[in-house]
């Protein structure tokens, strides 16, 4: 990714986007949006990071871990490290056994009426929405310079293969919104020059994340990881 640098309202960054904390007299350190663990080595350069308190930051760390490992074993079919085509989600079950034993009991078999064998695995969908609010949030904020501290009016996740034809191309549409985003913000360098975006969506990592957001009356953020699953957070106005 290229830098880009913005020039909004310097006191929309007096606290920390998670937790409303005052950032002045906190405990600070910078995270990542989205989320190192979601994305593969080598990182793509200047990642977008944040100023946010070390109390929420830290306090992600198990809830990503959590998704990123039952990402990889949804991807690779398996929870055996060897198998991963996340190279996080082999770390993860090389080390946490427990967890790997955790996600492994998500998984379900069942014969289909032809006869055919299925598999669906079954997440922790509150640790799954935690991770994709909290990349949400940063999403809006490193791009537009808006920290929505309320609670989203809904998250939604679920793989792109389940969505109808005509449910993906809505959501592949992500609109960047009715008016231009805000002079200074990120987005409008955006939307002027073209840099990082395919159509609408930022592009992290090719094939690995890519994120939209658009703001018309609301905010609304959606992400692709990996191009399995795709999410969608909404901020009323």
């Amino acid at each position: 990714m290229d830098q880009i640098k913005d020039f909004v309202d310097e006191r929309q960054k007096l606290w920390c986007i998670h937790c409303g904390r005052d950032i002045g007299a906190a405990r600070t350190n910078r995270g990542h949006v989205p989320s190192k663990s979601l994305l593969s080595k080598p990182y793509p350069p200047n990642l977008p990071v944040m100023e946010v308190c070390t109390a929420c930051n830290t306090g992600f760390s198990l809830d990503e871990e959590y998704v990123a490992a039952f990402l990889g074993a949804v991807l690779a079919g398996s929870t055996e490290p060897e198998h991963q085509l996340m190279k996080a989600a082999a770390r993860v079950f090389r080390r946490n056994g427990g967890l790997r034993a955790k996600i492994d009991r998500a998984k379900r078999e069942y014969q289909t009426l032809g006869g055919d064998t299925r598999v669906i695995w079954e997440p922790e969908w509150p640790r799954v929405n935690r991770v994709v609010v909290k990349n949400a949030r940063g999403h809006a904020f490193f791009e537009y310079g808006e920290p929505m501290l309320d609670d989203p009016r809904h998250v939604h996740a679920t793989p792109l293969e389940t969505l109808t034809k005509e449910q993906r191309e809505a959501f592949e549409a992500a609109p960047i919104g009715g008016a231009w985003p805000e002079v200074g913000s990120r987005m409008l360098t955006r939307v002027l020059t073209g840099q990082d975006l395919d159509g609408t969506w930022v592009v992290v990592q090719d094939g690995v994340y890519r994120y939209a957001v658009a703001q018309d009356g609301g905010i609304m953020v959606r992400s692709v990881l990996y191009e399995y699953l795709a999410t969608e957070v909404y901020w009323s106005g």
